[in-house]
């Protein structure tokens, strides 16, 4: 009998161990980890959602991101495909279904895709009002298979993939807080919770007359990140359709069939030509990144906005850069909250004062209300064009590492092109709090000296177990 059960628990233990090392390492599908060709610059600008404190400490505001999604949702007469880690019933949410209702109707041909993470109805646990909606006005919505990615948390999906996720889950009978908002869930919503993994895209692609329109984006459409300073780029084009692949190669293989006809990405040759830009998802995000700053020389600039900045490999590269004598600044967010519960400011406030020591330049940029949520990373001066590299990922290991599905643009343009210049002014104005407005503080006021935080971060970063 004990043989018996000393052989039953090597089994389970090889199990356990085979499973997370092939869902740590295993095949990608097609449409995660992209590194789509350079394509022609075309359609391409800035948009950014803003909130900040004037003169007098009123809070005030300036909104482009959804208003121009909305925008390019009224005119689609062919396909509407959203990606989004959060859409729920709140404002920002409510607008967003409208006008997606609204355009279905008026055009009943239109085919609309609304792709989300399952984070939106708890993993199952919990109805969502907002996807029914669309879904019985005719939008085909699809929750993300988050398996297809590679687990962050290996040591804990491991044992939910075989244990609890064959058990699926139910609206009915949940007996445990919501840990996301009002309400009650089952267990097995934690359970799931506890992966800690998403699909954290939010991007849009539509049709626009002949050709086609996208928008790559840091911006979530729930109530929480309404105040949330976030930034995208609208492009056309060739890049567009790279874009629509990725998403229509997830929806796939998350279940959607039959898929909408859309036409394929072209096969022409990379651009070489100013401006220029191509798609990155997941782990190519990282390759690019690491590459820009790895390739940067003495007198260029690196200016960088990061929601969470935790990678230990960006961390080493951007100490890198500035031994070499470029010069960074570091627009960081302060972490006051993690979806809207109070964080000690893990991990950025430890991750600022270990640069900061170093004689990196740090600003704090947003709060608990109006979280810096933007992404976006900016090389310039110097005699080489500017790259910006914008999007949906943070600067962590979940979001880096093929755990969560992102997307990011790299745009690479003359230092006077209208995108970088704009991208330079915004930055000045964060930095310096330019015309009366108030975006940053001093690196000084959360300066958090903090050992046993700094080794919390380290082991969380590490370990898999962490909201960022």
């Amino acid at each position: 009998m004990r043989a018996w059960l000393i052989g039953l628990l090597l089994a389970a233990a090889t199990a356990w161990l085979t499973t997370a090392w092939w869902h740590g390492r295993k095949p990608l599908p097609p449409g995660l980890h992209v590194a789509a060709p350079w394509r022609p610059a075309a359609g391409v600008g800035l948009l950014l959602d803003e909130t900040f404190l004037d003169a007098r400490g009123r809070w005030c505001h300036r909104r482009a991101i959804f208003a121009e999604w909305r925008r390019l949702i009224a005119q689609a007469r062919r396909l509407v495909v959203i990606d989004l880690f959060l859409l729920d019933d709140g404002p920002l949410g409510r607008l967003l279904c409208r006008a997606l209702i609204r355009r279905k109707a008026q055009v009943p041909e239109l085919e609309v895709l609304v792709l989300v993470d399952p984070i939106n109805h708890c993993y199952g646990g919990r109805p969502a009002p907002q996807l029914e909606a669309l879904r019985r006005a005719g939008v085909r919505v699809i929750s993300s298979d988050l398996s297809l990615g590679h687990d962050p948390n290996p040591a804990w999906t491991a044992l939910w993939r075989g244990l609890f996720r064959p058990l699926g889950n139910t609206t009915r009978g949940g007996w445990l807080p919501d840990p996301l908002g009002p309400g009650r869930v089952t267990l097995r919503s934690y359970l799931a919770l506890l992966n800690l993994n998403a699909n954290h895209r939010k991007t849009l692609v539509v049709d626009h007359g002949d050709g086609w329109r996208a928008v790559v984006s840091s911006a979530n459409a729930d109530s929480d990140s309404r105040d949330y300073r976030n930034a995208a780029l609208r492009l056309a084009g060739p890049a567009a359709l790279d874009l629509l692949h990725s998403e229509m190669s997830l929806a796939r293989h998350s279940g959607l069939t039959p898929l909408p006809r859309c036409p394929a990405p072209p096969h022409d040759a990379a651009a070489t030509a100013l401006p220029r830009l191509r798609l990155l998802t997941e782990g190519a995000i990282r390759d690019a990144l690491l590459a820009i700053l790895d390739d940067t020389r003495p007198g260029e600039t690196l200016e960088l906005c990061a929601y969470y900045l935790a990678h230990r490999g960006v961390i080493r590269t951007l100490l890198d850069a500035h031994r070499r004598g470029v010069t960074l600044h570091l627009l960081l967010d302060p972490n006051d909250s993690h979806f809207g519960r109070k964080s000690p400011g893990i991990p950025n406030r430890q991750t600022a004062r270990e640069l900061a020591r170093a004689g990196l330049a740090i600003r704090w940029c947003g709060d608990a209300r109006a979280h810096a949520h933007g992404k976006w990373l900016l090389r310039h001066s110097g005699a080489r064009p500017a790259t910006l590299l914008i999007g949906s990922a943070n600067l962590s290991r979940r979001s880096l590492d093929d755990y969560n599905f992102e997307a990011n643009i790299q745009l690479e343009a003359a230092t006077d092109h209208p995108v970088i210049h704009q991208a330079r002014e915004c930055f000045a104005r964060y930095w310096h709090n330019r015309h009366g407005e108030i975006h940053s503080r001093p690196f000084s006021v959360y300066n958090d000296a903090t050992a046993w935080r700094y080794w919390r971060y380290r082991l969380m970063e590490a370990s898999g177990w962490s909201t960022f």
